[in-house]
Order: C-alpha cells, then structure tokens, then sequence
C-alpha cells in the first residue's frame, strides 16, 4: 500500500522557513516546529507531540523537524520568528 503523508515540510529556505502543504495545498511557513504544529492543528489533523515523528503524517524534507537554520547553518542561536511574520523591531 502506498501512502502519502497529509503534511509535507520542505527544505529550510535561506531565511530559515519552510514551505508546509497540507493535503497538497500550501498552507503557508513555518519557521519553527511550534508553527509547523500550529499549522496542522488549524487544518484538523492531530496535534500531539508525536505527531511530528509519524513518516505517515508528516515528511520533512531538507532535514527533520529542528533544522531551521537554511543555507546560514553559523546560526545556531535556536531563535524563530512566527508564521507568515517579518520580524521588524524598529517600532
């Protein structure tokens, strides 16, 4: 039996997010495994912790779920912005 997983994560980008589809529709990016959950629990699929090692649930592609760091891997701060956000501290 073939399956496909509900969720794919691909690569980090330079900036350090990931492109996430759900059910084969791009649901946006993350640029943390909290925004990767966050994500999976707005689309109705389970949510647990384990969730993120299930190959039948999730495939990470260009790294598992905590890399992050993209094309800079010097970064290794562990710091992450929020989904879909620009961080701009000039306020």
């Amino acid at each position: 039996m073939n399956t496909r997983p509900l969720v794919v994560v691909s690569p980090p980008e330079s900036d350090g997010g990931r492109q996430v589809t759900i059910r084969g529709e791009p649901t946006g990016t993350a640029y943390s495994l909290f925004d990767v959950m966050d994500l999976v629990h707005r689309a109705g699929l389970p949510g647990e912790d384990r969730a993120v090692d299930d190959p039948e649930l999730i495939e990470w592609r260009g790294g598992g779920p905590y890399d992050w760091n993209g094309t800079d891997a010097s970064d290794t701060s562990g710091s992450s912005g929020t989904s879909g956000t620009s961080d701009s501290s000039d306020e």
